[in-house]
């Protein structure tokens, strides 16, 4: 045993990795806030929150130390995963990856900790000629024509690896421009087939229309919050929270795209107001929102809303962790990943203060200034 303790402490030395003391640091475990905490982190877990023997201490007063952002809408190309961990996000839901960029991130997600940690849909299911194909012309990727594809179509999902089941339900009405669209039968035969196969369905669904065509097929989230407001939206939104389905914010997205983006605030705020699970996620690409920095933006907006600084922050922590079930992340506590972000100032009374970043760790390794 003594050995392979040594080999072990080797390998972790090598890598980076050791015994980290943060001290005098305060603390939002995820869910609540210590006002001062001593945090040690062996190899790449969280040993305690006491203190003890550590080969480096860093000094946390004046600080705040938080779980890793997890950005819960995201779509992933080279380079996203290093930008969006230099900004403190260390866990990214990628809600759309071509199978072989997919495979390549993954590949460095799992080798390297300079970049995020990616958790993916793979290829979303939308119809033929559905969005978002007209935004990559000449891109072939699967598409569902009708429910009798659904099954097929999932375990093509899972054989290439994917974490959950991203369905499109956009006709892009509103754009003067329908598309083509799934049928609601599609839809919930889609959804039926991801369960029986383990994966959680997530509806990217804009309109209230759309919205209960992913309620009435039975979705576990929605990959957006829709722009309506008024007493159908209010009432839409305690169906929402009837059915327990979560809803990721993309409030960034709106603001960015010229969407309308105080109605998706005012939005935000009517589903929290009806006790929906709302997770921080900025629908970031290669070309816009940006990876990593817009998810700061994201909880100034979510606060906006009306949601108090520690729910916009556990909405970038814990609540992404449950809903998507990783049960190693989002929290500070003992036996977790190291993943965590440290921070100048108090972000649970001055929100911006969580881009005034002072050190990112992923699996115990630090990698900020």
């Amino acid at each position: 045993m003594g050995a392979t303790a040594s080999a072990e402490s080797r390998r972790h030395e090598q890598q980076g990795r050791g015994r980290t003391l943060i001290r005098d640091v305060r603390l939002f475990d995820g869910r609540r806030t210590v006002p001062r905490a001593n945090v040690l982190i062996d190899g790449d877990r969280i040993a305690g929150l006491n203190g003890g023997h550590a080969d480096v201490v860093v000094d946390g007063s004046g600080k705040t130390l938080l779980p890793g952002l997890i950005d819960a809408h995201t779509h992933v190309d080279d380079g996203n995963l290093a930008q969006a961990l230099s900004f403190g996000v260390t866990t990214e839901l990628d809600m759309f990856c071509l199978p072989e960029t997919l495979a390549e991130q993954r590949r460095l997600a799992a080798e390297r900790d300079d970049v995020a940690d990616l958790r993916s849909a793979g290829v979303l299911a939308t119809a033929p000629g559905g969005h978002p194909t007209q935004l990559a012309p000449g891109v072939e990727f699967d598409t569902v024509a009708d429910p009798g594809e659904a099954e097929g179509f999932v375990a093509d999902r899972v054989a290439e690896g994917a974490d959950y089941l991203k369905i499109v339900i956009d006709g892009r009405v509103e754009s003067g421009t329908p598309l083509p669209v799934l049928s609601p039968d599609t839809v919930a035969a889609l959804v039926r087939a991801g369960r029986a196969a383990g994966l959680r369905a997530i509806a990217h669904a804009i309109t209230l229309r759309e919205v209960e065509v992913a309620l009435d097929a039975g979705v576990d989230g929605l990959a957006h919050v829709y722009r309506d407001t008024g007493a159908e939206a209010e009432r839409v939104a305690r169906r929402i929270a009837a059915q327990g389905v979560f809803v990721v914010s993309t409030l960034t997205y709106y603001e960015a795209a010229d969407l309308g983006a105080e109605n998706a605030v005012r939005a935000a705020g009517a589903l929290r107001g009806a006790g929906v699970s709302v997770l921080a996620g900025t629908d970031a690409t290669p070309f816009g929102p940006a990876h990593g920095s817009t998810m700061h933006r994201e909880l100034v907006l979510l606060t906006e809303a009306g949601f108090g600084n520690e729910e916009a922050l556990a909405a970038a922590t814990s609540v992404p962790a449950r809903h998507f079930g990783l049960t190693d992340r989002g929290r500070v506590a003992p036996g977790l990943r190291a993943d965590l972000l440290l921070v100048h100032g108090d972000p649970t009374t001055d929100i911006t203060a969580t881009s005034a970043i002072a050190g990112v760790w992923r699996r115990g390794v630090r990698c900020g200034a």
